[in-house]
């Protein structure tokens, strides 16, 4: 497997190996842990000001580095939402992406290297107003100006600048918090007690499943009947990627990027046989395109507890606007 060096040792060090010498450490994780304890206490408490938007606002986010799972759960919300007549929009940071003009509306004439993957991606999937900002209220409030009555705030557990009425957490089933640590020492952003405050854990690979759907060209028509493949990938959890093909029967040789990576043609320099890519991935390959490149759509599919539980609270905020709880509460 092609794959860099120091994401191999980051990789190493939080989900695999447990040196002993990361005890050293130990008086920087507490030091860490206070400030993310004190930064979250001043927006709690007022210190530090967080803005309300006066329409519903559902974060969608995680405690690792990485990939977990969220873009599936915001495509499977905005699609649902949209279902039952809404107009939900979708504000995010756009991360890797080169826009420094804010906000930014995307449009079917966007280009991923601007607006970062993920927004193009989902704002393909579900034609759904997508905005990128890395400041999410502005973001949010631009959502609103073009109408919308919902607003999904991907990865933004951590953006406490702007309050939120509902908080989904999405964990991997395999990965979980790999050694516990906080950054840089290990791959949590905030302590596993976070989780105790949140509205909604999502197990990605349990109570959320990631189902394949057919693989699809990017450059030509056509059916897909080849087993033998390169597998490609610039995703936070590329594993996750390649165990799915394997599943389906297919032979594969896999490739890894640096998550959010800008492809080039260059980097499929000597790939003769089809390679078949992510979703997200494919939306920065779609300008140089050719009759080898595919990729692999999935859907989230959320357990029927799972689901009637989300669509209970969805219903609350949306029928009774926005419930009056500390957005910052601590349970």
């Amino acid at each position: 497997m092609a794959i860099s060096g120091s994401q191999t040792f980051f990789e190493n060090l939080w989900y695999r190996s447990k040196p002993w010498w990361l005890w050293l450490f130990l008086p920087i994780q507490l030091l860490l842990w206070l400030l993310v304890f004190i930064r979250r206490k001043c927006y709690s408490l007022g210190l530090i000001k967080s803005q309300k938007l006066n329409v519903p606002v559902v974060v969608i986010g995680n405690i690792n580095v990485g990939g977990t799972g969220k873009t599936p759960l915001a495509i499977y919300l905005l699609e649902s939402l949209q279902y039952q007549g809404y107009k939900p929009g979708l504000v995010t940071r756009g991360y890797g992406g080169t826009a420094n003009d804010f906000p930014l509306v995307v449009t079917s004439e966007s280009e991923a290297s601007v607006t970062g993957d993920e927004p193009c991606l989902i704002y393909h999937r579900t034609q759904a107003t997508v905005v990128v900002d890395p400041v999410r209220s502005r973001g949010g409030q631009k959502l609103i100006d073009l109408g919308c009555d919902i607003i999904i705030c991907d990865d933004g557990l951590q953006h406490y600048a702007l309050q939120r009425d509902l908080e989904l957490v999405v964990v991997d089933k395999t990965r979980q918090f790999g050694n516990g640590w906080l950054m840089p020492l290990g791959p949590l952003r905030e302590p596993k007690s976070r989780l105790k405050s949140v509205d909604m854990i999502v197990i990605n690979g349990d109570t959320m499943q990631l189902e394949a759907q057919a693989i699809k060209p990017l450059a030509h028509d056509g059916s897909f009947n080849d087993k033998n493949i390169n597998a490609v990938a610039a995703i936070g959890n590329p594993q996750r990627f390649f165990d799915t093909l394997k599943k389906q029967g297919f032979g594969l040789v896999p490739r890894v990027f640096p998550d959010h990576h800008q492809y080039q043609l260059s980097d499929f320099e000597g790939l003769n046989a089809p390679i078949v890519m992510t979703e997200k991935d494919a939306v920065k390959c779609q300008a140089f395109a050719d009759e080898r490149m595919y990729y692999l759509p999935v859907t989230a599919r959320l357990k029927p507890e799972l689901e009637q539980q989300l669509q209970q609270q969805l219903a609350v905020l949306l029928q009774n606007g926005k419930i009056a709880k500390n957005s910052f509460k601590q349970k």
